[in-house]
């Protein structure tokens, strides 16, 4: 109950604070008013405590510092909050966004698919119908051409009687749902394999775009996009830098300039290099699958056309399976279009998020500022201290990680997103880290530094800069997803709990992932192989054990005994058993009676001889 009381509160908060900005002009949403609480309870400058009670003067004053910083236009650290949230909302990697493409694209055709398989035609009519809504699914699931194009209808009928005719839907109708539906799979695939294969002849195809020429000319050029954006964030972020060193150097000669917002600047532009580094290499990822494809696409289209080639008819099971390996590898480029188009919205909406940075520090300003700084990219940086790393003899109780003596060093996951682990706490500066220095293994984390000396000096007492590193990112709380800290601040989700009707509490809420193995079976077997439960496989053990056959068997009777022992015996009682065959019948014919005269012969030398039958009709019997 009394979390259902927490969360009401809290909503009604972040309800308050998006009301109150609304009245003003400003239209937030609740992910982004839930950020900026959570940033102004951070922030130790506001006197807010999670363990205490909030009066409603408080929580009143929580509201307004949060309309105050929402409504802040020049406010750097905002807008890096709002870059941050956005990309959280609306990032997705290759496998979640195909996905969720191939999800929504099966709700959209549902409705379609569950018309043809619910279907239950009986006339010749309805089955032409069925017919034709097939060929709607096969237009609308392969996305090659509009559906109210007339070429592109009398093209896909044609492809689809080619391999599913009319006279087939008999046998369509048989099935059941499920196979029917694998059934519409494989005839959109050799569909739209036999039109790719048509268009390669000239034969057909004409609405159906090159998109291995599209994508071959576009994500290079997107690719390019967001390497310019990159190279222009590094040139920002090396600049902000050295004028930020410079200031610490010399604190006099920008007294009218504000560090906190100039690290604020920095923080933004680190976090949209973070982003665009994200971006880049999805697009690096698309031209490898881009490339491979289109040999692989290439190699099955030559195959298909010497199997083909002008023969008047072809073997189904060779030339199927070709089709539908050429309809797979255009869904595959139909998938990195999208993918194509995701990544250049985004780089494209992470642009305004920037425009900040040229509003609080134009070029020309920047330029005077910089007049007599040496401004160093974070590859010099790290070219300068090459030469030096840490002795291991100079620390007994840490371990440090080389190259030649650690496998995997280049996949070990490094705090910080690989800032140093000393800058950030002390100076406030995103200082690229240098590996090859030595990395310190602390608590089974791994911690970069920019210099030998900043090796050193966190060495000494590590826990201890790592705490400063805490309270920096709660004064600047886009750190925390920067440097990816969110495993120091879990217990930090505020919430409020009505404690009574003028008060209220705040609580941390503490989270964490755990998990538990156990094994199959804890003890050890005690499974007992020679066990029966079946009486007759005992007695047969038994006799088997007993060996009667070189036995001898003896027995005694005596007065007490006799007739004292019970046997009996059941056998099973004969069965009378009875057959019915076929009935009897006779018939009976007459005995033949033929007699013969003049067999001995005469008085004359010829003999002659007289044949008589005096055998009886079948018919007198």
């Amino acid at each position: 109950m009394a979390g259902d009381q927490t969360q009401s509160a809290v909503k009604k908060i972040i309800r308050k604070i998006g009301q109150e900005c609304a009245a003003q002009g400003q239209a937030v949403s609740e992910t982004l008013v839930a950020s900026v609480v959570k940033t102004v309870v951070l922030d130790p400058r506001n006197d807010f405590n999670v363990d205490q009670i909030l009066a409603e003067k408080d929580v009143q004053n929580l509201i307004q510092l949060c309309v105050t910083r929402l409504l802040d236009t020049t406010n750097p650290s905002l807008s890096t909050i709002k870059m941050q949230v956005y990309f959280d909302m609306n990032y997705a990697n290759r496998a979640e966004l195909l996905s969720q493409q191939h999800r929504v694209q099966e709700e959209r055709l549902a409705p379609v698919v569950r018309d043809i398989t619910d279907s239950r035609p009986r006339v010749q009519e309805e089955m032409e119908n069925v017919y034709r809504k097939i060929i709607s699914y096969v237009l609308l699931s392969t996305g090659l051409g509009s559906p109210t194009d007339i070429q592109v209808v009398r093209e896909v009928t044609a492809a689809l009687q080619s391999v599913f005719s009319l006279t087939e839907m008999i046998t369509f109708i048989s099935l059941s749902k499920k196979n029917k539906e694998q059934q519409l799979k494989n005839l959109a695939m050799l569909v739209t394999g036999i039109r790719l294969y048509n268009k390669e002849c000239k034969k057909g195809g004409s609405s159906i775009a090159d998109l291995p020429a599209i994508l071959n000319e576009a994500i290079p050029s997107a690719t390019r996009a967001v390497d310019e954006d990159l190279n222009t964030c590094h040139m920002l972020a090396h600049r902000y830098t050295a004028l930020l060193e410079s200031m610490q150097e010399d604190p006099h000669r920008y007294a009218h300039l504000s560090s906190f917002k100039l690290k604020e600047a920095l923080f933004g532009v680190r976090q949209y290099e973070a982003f665009l580094c994200i971006l880049l290499s999805d697009a690096i990822t698309s031209a490898q699958e881009v490339e491979k494809m289109n040999v692989q696409f290439a190699a099955t289209m030559e195959q298909l056309k010497n199997t083909i080639q002008n023969r008047v008819s072809v073997d189904t099971k060779v030339v199927f399976p070709l089709f539908v390996a050429l309809s797979n590898f255009w869904t595959s480029f139909q998938d990195e279009m999208l993918l194509l188009s995701f990544l250049t919205n985004m780089t494209k909406d992470l642009q305004k998020f920037l425009e900040i940075q040229s509003q609080l520090f134009p070029e020309e300003v920047l330029t005077s500022l910089l007049e007599g700084v040496t401004v160093k990219s974070d590859e010099e940086r790290i070219r300068e201290t090459m030469g030096t790393r840490v002795n291991v003899s100079d620390f007994k109780n840490q371990e440090w990680l080389f190259p030649e003596t650690t496998d995997n060093f280049d996949q070990l996951l490094i705090q910080y997103h690989g800032f140093c682990a000393y800058a950030i706490g002390v100076k406030g500066l995103t200082l690229p880290g240098n590996p090859a220095i030595g990395i310190l293994k602390h608590k089974e984390r791994c911690y970069v530094f920019s210099s030998k000396e900043a090796a050193y000096i966190f060495a000494q007492d590590p826990d201890k800069f790592i705490q400063l590193n805490v309270e920096k990112a709660k004064e600047h709380a886009e750190l925390i997803q920067l440097l990816e800290l969110h495993h120091q601040f879990e217990y930090l989700a505020p919430y409020a709990q009505a404690r009574n009707k003028d008060k209220y509490l705040m609580k941390p809420t503490t989270k964490c992932d755990g998990s538990t193995q156990t094994d199959t079976h804890i003890l050890p077997p005690t499974i007992v192989t020679s066990y029966e439960w079946n009486e007759w496989e005992l007695r047969r053990k038994a006799i088997k054990l007993a060996n009667l056959r070189r036995k001898l068997t003896r027995a005694a009777q005596t007065d007490l005994s006799h007739m004292r022992r019970e046997n009996s015996t059941q056998v099973y009682l004969p069965k009378d058993v009875s057959t019915q065959t076929k009935r009897d019948s006779s018939s009976s014919v007459p005995r033949p009676q033929i007699y013969l005269e003049g067999l001995r012969g005469g008085s004359s030398t010829t003999t002659h001889m007289v044949k008589v039958d005096l055998t009886r009709a079948v018919d007198e019997t």
